[in-house]
């Protein structure tokens, strides 16, 4: 009978050791240039308007067979914001938009992630300008596995879109400006 119970926690255990493994955690590979946060907005209805944040980190952990306890968190700078134009730029971090001076950084945190097939939809709280409101992002897998220097890697693409006036974001841009979308990939190394 000991014998028995003794086998049982030993499988019992294997079984929870190899369910665990399939969740790890990752850290965005910012020093490999492997991350971007993007986004772009229509100017007057006429063309896009792209611009990036180059200051930003960020971790999420991942479990393919087990999507609902995968976590996405990222903090970015928001004076890093670059649409190469400067006089524009200075005008984006300004009170008027992004407000970079009273509100440094923007933050997303995610509550739930759920696999739809072969994608996922990825819900979060988003805080930029002092307001915190929740967003889904559709995202998908684009491929994991070994890297050259002996770690472990996945990457995920995802968009979404932000109303500016459920931020703050007050300045009126015309009718065609009223949303920007959201364009993110990201690399991370196994941790």
């Amino acid at each position: 009978m000991l014998k028995k119970t003794l086998l049982a926690l030993g499988a019992v255990s294997v079984l929870s050791a190899s369910l665990m493994a399939n969740a790890a955690d990752y850290k965005f590979d910012k020093e490999g240039q492997h991350a971007f946060v993007q986004f772009r907005i229509q100017h007057l209805g006429y063309s896009w308007l792209y611009g990036t944040f180059k200051d930003f980190d960020g971790t999420f952990t991942f479990d393919e067979a087990n999507p609902a306890a995968d976590k996405v968190s990222v903090t970015l700078n928001t004076a890093s914001l670059d649409t190469n134009h400067a006089e524009r730029d200075k005008h984006i971090r300004s009170a008027d938009f992004l407000n970079s001076a009273k509100f440094p950084q923007a933050t997303f945190t995610s509550t739930a992630v759920k696999k739809e097939g072969k994608d996922y939809k990825i819900t979060g709280d988003l805080t930029l300008n002092g307001v915190t409101k929740p967003i889904t992002l559709d995202a998908k897998l684009m491929g994991e596995g070994k890297d050259p220097w002996g770690g472990y890697r996945a990457g995920f693409e995802a968009s979404g879109n932000i109303v500016l006036k459920e931020f703050n974001i007050s300045k009126d841009l015309g009718p065609a400006s009223q949303t920007a979308e959201l364009i993110i990939s990201v690399e991370g190394v196994r941790q």
